[in-house]
């Protein structure tokens, strides 16, 4: 549970970033945001936002594709990371679960667990205490260990992934669009599954989410990108009754559900484009 001791404690801090792909694409335009150690932190967003290409500039996978941080700063527990290698990162504690439920498909789901204790050196009992505490939050992955990967299903991927980078004893989880593509029942025991490992474990969440709904639900603070730019932050219960993410993003307002057509003609009015 994030408590008052944790709230002020800043474990990641982004200020003010420019990424900008191939050289000459601009994507993210001037960025900035606080996550507390301990807490679940929302990025929020539609499609295009800008909220994937910011957690990779955080976890250092930038480069895979041609992309920089070129302004600003990243900095995790008060060191500058905005050019770090993904893998010493991890060392560090944070870990990318990235979008797409990417698994070794060719790997049994036990398999692919292990590969998130690759880097660990403290023996096999703690890894194997480990394996057993994913297996505790996930009881679907515990029955379908000896299957490949590929063969289970969208859901068990995305427990999956999430289980391997458990398995590297984390202290801060980026995670990219959870329910994508996962139906409304098993997105919401994925985030349930979130929140558990969050209050128990202390481990931190930034995570990108286009279901506003869902994710302000469960988190603690939110960023609403649009563009490449913050538009909006605020406690996600204060973002749930305000009235622009009322309109825009849970598809609602005072007056009741619109229909598209009136809130695409209202989008033209949001108070942040004016």
């Amino acid at each position: 549970m994030l408590d008052a001791e944790a709230k002020t404690e800043t474990v990641l801090e982004v200020s003010n970033i420019e990424v900008i792909y191939n050289h000459v694409i601009l994507v993210l335009k001037g960025v900035s945001l606080k996550v507390p150690k301990g807490g679940i932190t929302a990025l929020l967003g539609g499609n295009g936002a800008g909220k994937t290409t910011t957690l990779k500039a955080i976890s250092g996978l930038l480069a895979s594709e041609r992309g920089e941080v070129t302004k600003g700063s990243i900095q995790y527990r008060g060191e500058n990371t905005a050019h770090a290698d993904p893998a010493d990162l991890v060392k560090r504690g944070v870990v990318q679960v990235m979008e797409g439920r990417h698994c070794f498909e060719h790997l049994t789901v036990e398999e692919n667990l292990m590969t998130g204790a690759y880097t660990r050196a403290d023996g096999k009992g703690a890894i194997a205490a480990d394996l057993e505490m994913v297996y505790n939050y996930f009881p679907r992955l515990r029955e379908r260990r000896k299957s490949q990967a590929g063969y289970t299903s969208g859901g068990e991927q995305q427990m999956t992934a999430i289980g391997r980078a458990l398995m590297s004893r984390p202290e801060t989880i980026l995670l990219d669009e959870p329910s994508m593509g996962l139906a409304p029942q098993l997105v919401e025991q994925i985030f349930e599954i979130v929140k558990s490992v969050n209050e128990n474990e202390g481990v931190t969440f930034l995570l990108a989410e286009q279901n506003t709904n869902v994710a302000l639900r469960f988190a603690h603070y939110g960023y609403i990108l649009e563009s490449g730019r913050v538009v909006m932050d605020g406690p996600a219960a204060e973002l749930r009754e305000n009235p622009d993410v009322k309109e825009f993003y849970l598809g609602m307002s005072d007056e009741g559900r619109k229909s598209f057509r009136d809130v695409r003609s209202y989008r033209r009015r949001k108070r942040w484009l004016s």
